[in-house]
């Protein structure tokens, strides 16, 4: 499959004329790591500024309802890249250093979607879905790769509290040094704070270039930015400049390297050709307090499938296609971004089963446009289904989840414990009412239970669910490595 996906873009290449790349939109995606819902100006952030995002915002559409598959790394990329659940491709939770596991060789990913189009692909920031060679971005689709192959907190010294010298920090075993990698070469094979507090910079300095050799023909540019990840990293440029402290600084940082490449889609005069979508992984580490951001009014946070932890901020922004200062208040979700972008480019999609729609008309600000799916689902923990959403309903299944249960979080790098709390039964929540998911409407509401209810059985059919020991029809096994290797 990747062989023939090889032939289809060196063709294309050949196929795209004068007119195509005119119509042909670029598509610039920046990605940032555990950002949460209120972290952005015009999402209701304080203690920090956020000029370009919002500047994006008057001059795009702002989603009120943007929601990441899963609530945690690995899993929550898989969905963006492949337009599928996690749990139909094998992705679950946070996939560590030397996994034997990893994005499989059979999955279809957004870049090689772009490649059907001749366009060039790139790169820059935290890829996550697997560190060993055949699972790296260079062999699924993307041309050019600089960045952390996992979260930028994987390597041996667990920087627990900031302030604490490198002998002081919590060892983990079995962890290798963070690497910086570059096509499929590490170029810094122990990355320290120092680095770290460059990583910004450089994806952003990446991204600029890129635009700048790419001018002329289309191009799919992924930033995946580290930040606002634990440990928090800043450059001098903005160490110091927020109110707030170190996580407005970080942030502050994110909204520059937006505006820097903006800056270049305008200079290079392609601001009119290129969709540009803004969004997060999963929502804020709340354990960590001041080195985390916020979710409010939301409920929770990443970690968990309550709205803090998989509803994110999401702005896009394309003139004279989607109209100025809108604000879209339907559902959608990371899944639906690859079949919406192979709609627009004029792509194929994947041969095999996909989990996200079209919603071009959201986006496109379409008077009374509405969201296709009948329904999302959110698993975590191992496959565990653990609540339904359907139009302004979500029921939250029988579950464990954690809380810090009202109390604040940590200190300058340190985290609070948690606390285990259990849903013995279902929930639901009508968040059109009740965006904080406070009070349970089961008893009420009956009806919308069963039908939620009947939505979750489909999914433990196709998709399975570890709470009822299901294994689902649909499911394709993720890339591995064999033990002996």
């Amino acid at each position: 499959m990747k062989l023939i996906t090889s032939l289809l873009a060196i063709f294309a290449a050949f196929t795209v004329s004068a007119a195509d790349r005119r119509t042909t939109p670029n598509i610039v995606i920046v990605f940032c790591d555990d950002l949460g819902y209120a972290d952005v100006g015009c999402f209701g952030a304080k203690g920090w500024k956020t000029p370009n995002l919002d500047r994006m915002a008057a001059e795009g559409i702002r989603f009120t309802r943007f929601y990441d598959a899963q609530p945690v790394c690995s899993a929550s990329r898989s969905a963006l890249m492949t337009g599928c659940y996690p749990s139909r491709i094998g992705i679950m939770g946070a996939l560590g250093p030397n996994s034997k596991v990893g994005i499989s060789s059979n999955e279809v990913t957004l870049a090689e979607i772009m490649k059907q189009r001749g366009y060039a692909t790139a790169i820059y920031g935290k890829w996550h879905l697997g560190d060993q060679p055949q699972f790296l971005p260079t062999r699924h689709g993307f041309d050019e790769y600089f960045g952390l192959p996992y979260s930028n907190d994987m390597w041996p010294w667990h920087p627990d509290q900031a302030n604490k010298t490198l002998a002081e920090h919590k060892r983990r075993p079995g962890y290798p040094e963070l690497r910086l990698i570059e096509g499929e070469q590490t170029v810094i094979p122990k990355v320290t704070a120092k680095e770290q507090s460059q990583l910004t910079t450089w994806y952003t300095e990446h991204a600029v270039s890129f635009i700048a050799r790419n001018k002329d023909r289309p191009f799919f540019l992924y930033v995946p930015h580290s930040m606002p990840h634990v440990p928090l990293h800043v450059s001098d440029k903005f160490k110091g400049k927020s109110a707030q402290g170190l996580y407005g600084d970080v942030i502050e940082e994110i909204d520059w390297s937006v505006g820097q490449i903006l800056g270049a889609l305008k200079k290079h005069r392609l601001d009119k050709n290129t969709l540009v979508i803004f969004t997060s992984d999963n929502g804020p580490w709340l354990s960590y307090g001041n080195h985390a951001g916020s979710a409010l009014p939301l409920r929770e946070g990443k970690g968990t499938c309550w709205d803090g932890g998989v509803r994110v901020p999401f702005i896009a922004r394309w003139p004279g296609k989607i109209p100025k200062a809108s604000v879209c208040k339907e559902p959608a979700m990371t899944i639906d971004i690859l079949p919406t972008v192979a709609k627009l480019i004029g792509a194929e999609l994947p041969k095999h089963k996909i989990d996200g729609l079209d919603v071009w008309p959201l986006l496109a600000g379409v008077q009374g446009a509405k969201n296709p799916h009948d329904a999302y689902v959110f698993y975590y923990e191992n496959n565990q289904l653990q609540s339904v959403m359907s139009s302004q309903w979500k029921l939250q299944l029988p579950h464990t989840y954690r809380t810090l249960a009202g109390q604040p979080g940590g200190r300058d790098g340190t985290p609070s414990p948690y606390q285990q709390r259990k849903l013995d039964q279902s929930e639901l929540y009508d968040l059109e009412s009740d965006i904080g998911e406070t009070t349970d409407l089961a008893a009420q509401r009956p009806d919308v239970v069963k039908r939620l209810e009947t939505l979750a059985e489909q999914a433990r059919e196709e998709l399975g669910d570890s709470l009822t020991k299901r294994v689902g029809s649909g499911v394709r096994e993720p890339g591995r490595i064999a033990d002996s290797q």
